[in-house]
């Protein structure tokens, strides 16, 4: 004779395990989004730190702010992915700190 399953170990084992199991899949795929987004930040946050210090080493060892992205890189060693980020750099004067803006391309 064969013993029939009670009805909540059916419900467990049918509906609750599935979506239970589809909760952690979905939460982890948030986590490692959020832990992406938090390592392009940085990454964008440290670029445009680099390029501000190289303007300011440039500046003390000149006596004026690099009149472009190309000469900050060729004379102080700064290194820009252009795969990855977008530099915008506008020097406005030999006595003025460039505008920097930096941005993550897609």
């Amino acid at each position: 004779m064969a013993k029939t399953e009670p009805v909540w170990s059916r419900l467990l084992r049918n509906i609750l395990l599935p979506l239970g199991a589809l909760a952690v899949v979905v939460f982890f795929a948030g986590a490692v989004e959020s832990l992406d987004k938090g390592n392009a930040e940085k990454g964008i946050s440290q670029l445009e730190e680099a390029l501000r210090r190289g303007c300011v080493a440039c500046y003390a060892a000149e006596g004026a702010y690099p009149p472009s992205l190309a000469y900050l890189e060729e004379h102080y060693g700064v290194q820009v992915d252009g795969s990855r980020y977008a530099v915008y750099y506008m020097a406005q004067g030999e006595n003025l700190m460039p505008e920097i803006t930096v941005l993550e391309r897609s």
